[in-house]
């Protein structure tokens, strides 16, 4: 099986935005309590941060990380968490029927985030509170002194204003699980006036708008319509979400689900687009996919977790090499929309649906979805590449759980690749996945007029048992260097063993200098 590859430095979709490397830490199960904040765990710092935690975030490359929900966010009352912790309230979390008892808030998150190399991305509630409230907080944070709010944070030991520039308003609000739902003109108009007294609090932050949670919610559309006609000209982004998961076991189906991604970024930006062409502005919405991820293997087991107790276990799936292999593609996806994508989160960081892992008195671990995310955050900055791609398809059937009709997928490449032009290394980086779970691939990949030198490495993701897992005894899926990959005439030709995700790196020349010498590759 082969499939060639035509690339040219001229034909680019855009820039990268770091931020696509997000990730997102809600007051949820294990993520906060047991997860990033642990007192009496030996790898505790003084702050209570287990410090083994903060080295795989650190690993994974979040320039970004979401706060506090979620779903938590709707019923929070951001106060609560700042202050003295023994005078700080334990509350009801109506959102995952758990108690809160507050000891981690703003300020703690704000010191983490920069023990982590991360900067905040902080939702508001516009579900119990409004524009008043969201206001507070942005001046809390960001206002530098002089006033009761930030004489307070000063106080609380956050002496310089901790300048917190993204803010999500809301979290979806057109679902009926949320606490506070609101309508889309209810939503519309509370946004609207909370994003315009925060950026009168502090004009440099930008704001995000809640749309539809995913794209099968029954207003979708109307809701991006109605939302972005009150809110546009003081919106920066448009929020959007998407979970993905496998619950009848029909791989080849589920490896097809990076192109339903595809199509809800691009019916996302139609909305988008539309608002703006019936304001006749020449603006253009961003958007914000902050939250995606594999999600099914723990649905169902929430019963098995004491309901009202602190830090009670949930959402805690365990990634199979299948899951890694599809949120390899599902980050290509996100860069071969870098054009529109500027934000996205990973949800979430820690035991929840996440990347890393921990045991209560034990270590932290990564899961397989941990290999594809850090190396396409370490390497994959830079310009996303347009392709001209010629190679086999396939068609396949999947069904999103038992009871729903399949649905018919024509036409999926077996190939799914982003390129990226890496500017600061001199490098074409190749994120590429074979969905062929039988045979392996011939990739050929004509350079065009980049001016490669050598093939770095070739790193593999893959496992004979698509099931396999790994734990925190045991990394049995980790990135594997492959060796065989070659330059000829400006042609990479490389193989990709059979339903595996890779990363393949190829230098380039450097320009001359006036002198006449080169650069050193970083």
């Amino acid at each position: 099986m082969k499939t060639s590859v035509i690339l040219n430095r001229n034909f680019t979709i855009g820039e990268i935005d770091e931020r696509i490397y997000g990730g997102f830490i809600e007051h949820l199960g294990r993520a906060v309590y047991g997860g990033i904040y642990q007192p009496d765990h030996p790898s505790a710092d003084a702050d209570g941060f287990r410090t083994d935690v903060l080295g795989l975030i650190r690993e994974l490359g979040m320039p970004v990380t979401r706060y506090p929900g979620g779903n938590f966010v709707s019923g929070y009352n951001w106060e609560d968490g700042t202050g003295p912790r023994d005078r700080r309230p334990v509350r009801l979390d109506l959102a995952w029927k758990a108690l809160e008892p507050n000891k981690f808030g703003t300020d703690e998150f704000i010191k983490w985030c920069r023990r982590a190399g991360t900067a905040p991305m902080m939702a508001v509630n516009l579900g119990t509170r409004g524009p008043a409230e969201a206001q507070q907080l942005v001046e809390y944070c960001n206002f530098p002194g002089g006033t009761e709010l930030s004489e307070r944070r000063r106080a609380n030991g956050g002496r310089e204003p901790y300048r917190v520039k993204l803010w999500c308003l809301g979290n979806e609000m057109d679902g009926p699980w949320q606490t506070g739902h609101r309508t889309a003109d209810e939503y519309g108009r509370t946004a609207l006036e909370a994003a315009k007294m925060m950026k009168w609090t502090d004009p440099s932050i930008e704001v995000i708008v809640c749309g539809s949670s995913n794209d099968a919610m029954p207003t979708f559309g109307y809701r991006e319509e109605t939302v972005l006609e009150h809110t546009y000209d003081l919106a920066d982004y448009l929020s959007i979400h998407r979970y993905f998961g496998n619950r009848c076991g029909q791989t080849p189906g589920y490896l097809a689900q990076p192109e339903e991604m595809a199509g809800f970024i691009r019916r996302a930006v139609a909305c988008c687009d539309a608002a703006g062409a019936k304001k006749k502005s020449s603006k253009k919405i961003m958007l914000s996919f902050d939250e995606w991820n594999v999600w099914f293997h723990s649905n169902g087991r929430e019963k098995e977790s004491p309901e009202w107790t602190v830090g009670r276990p949930l959402l805690e799936d365990v990634y199979t090499m299948e899951d890694a292999l599809l949120v390899g593609m599902l980050l290509s996806t996100l860069q071969n929309h870098a054009d529109r994508v500027k934000i996205a989160c990973l949800a979430q960081s820690v035991n929840v649906i996440a990347p890393i892992m921990t045991e209560k008195d034990g270590g932290a671990w990564r899961q397989t979805i941990f290999h594809p995310f850090a190396l396409a955050s370490k390497y994959g900055r830079g310009i996303a590449l347009q392709s001209v791609v010629e190679g086999p398809c396939y068609d396949a059937e999947f069904r999103t759980d038992a009871d729903a009709p399949p649905v018919l997928h024509r036409g999926i490449p077996y190939l799914h690749a982003s390129f990226v032009h890496n500017t600061e290394r001199s490098e074409v980086v190749i994120f590429a996945a074979n969905r062929n779970l039988a045979e392996p691939m011939e990739l050929e990949v004509r350079l065009g007029d980049f001016d490669a030198v050598s093939v770095i490495e070739q790193q593999t993701l893959h496992h004979s048992d698509l099931k396999a897992v790994n734990s925190a005894e045991r990394e049995e899926v980790a990135p594997v260097a492959q060796q065989g990959a070659a330059l000829e005439n400006g042609t990479l030709k490389a193989v990709l063993l059979p339903a595996s995700w890779n990363m393949l790196r190829i230098s380039l020349r450097q320009p001359a200098r006036a002198d006449g010498s080169r650069q050193k590759q970083p």
